[in-house]
């Protein structure tokens, strides 16, 4: 049952890529031009300062417990849903520049899938249930694709049910979007506070010590055609 849901996972890695599916690439933003104003002859600039993170000492408390089990989660995850999103951006790349037919595209996939389970078998089999839950939504995220649709895309819809019927076993749901509003809210404020570079000083002041080593993506390059 472990092997499954570490299935689903690769799956999710890398079938967005067989799709041919265009993921928008971020386009570099605009520099920010400092603003002012003169008032009474006096030149005042003006700026929006990013909020401080403001941490305070372990609480105690049922709701303390699983929001500090949320940030141990996600330390261990979210690096491995921005390695998913890397390779699908690099394997975008290379199919779209090899212009490759429908037979060198899906071969380039298994491939592809083959040597990703030989690189994240062993990490992932060390996944806790809660972890691989939320490694789904994080990829869902970075990728912009709800894993089900992906699955009965590029496979059938037999295949979708089969794998959802797997993740409802673990308690996931491929169907559900990521929710940064609702369901999701907490763990959206990680990703932002981890995008901005905060995210250490966040788990120091919950634990006491740095967070995971995240796996890296091996030196050696992933499949060519």
């Amino acid at each position: 049952m472990k092997r499954a849901i570490i299935s689903i996972l690769i799956i999710v890695f890398t079938l967005p890529v067989a799709l041919g599916q265009s993921r928008s690439r971020r386009t570099p933003k605009p520099q920010n031009v400092l603003k002012y104003q003169v008032i009474d002859g006096d030149t005042i600039y003006m700026f929006n300062m990013s909020p401080a993170i403001v941490v305070a000492t372990r609480k105690k408390g049922k709701e303390w417990r699983k929001y500090y089990r949320l940030v141990h989660n996600f330390s261990k995850v979210y690096p491995y849903a921005l390695i998913a999103k890397e390779i699908l951006l690099e394997a975008d790349s290379t199919i779209t520049a090899g212009q490759m037919n429908n037979r060198k595209k899906n071969r380039y996939v298994s491939k592809l899938q083959e040597e990703l389970f030989d690189v994240f078998e062993e990490p992932l089999k060390d996944l806790t249930i809660s972890q691989g839950q939320l490694l789904l939504k994080l990829i869902q995220r970075e990728t912009g694709i709800v894993p089900y649709e992906i699955i009965k895309t590029y496979k059938n819809k037999a295949a979708a049910g089969f794998w959802q019927g797997i993740a409802r076993m673990f308690g996931s749901n491929m169907k559900t979007p990521y929710d940064k509003n609702g369901e999701d809210a907490d763990t959206e404020e990680l990703v932002q506070i981890y995008q901005k570079g905060d995210f250490n000083i966040l788990y120091w002041s919950i634990f006491g010590k740095e967070p995971p080593e995240p796996h890296s993506r091996p030196k050696n390059d992933f499949p060519q055609y």
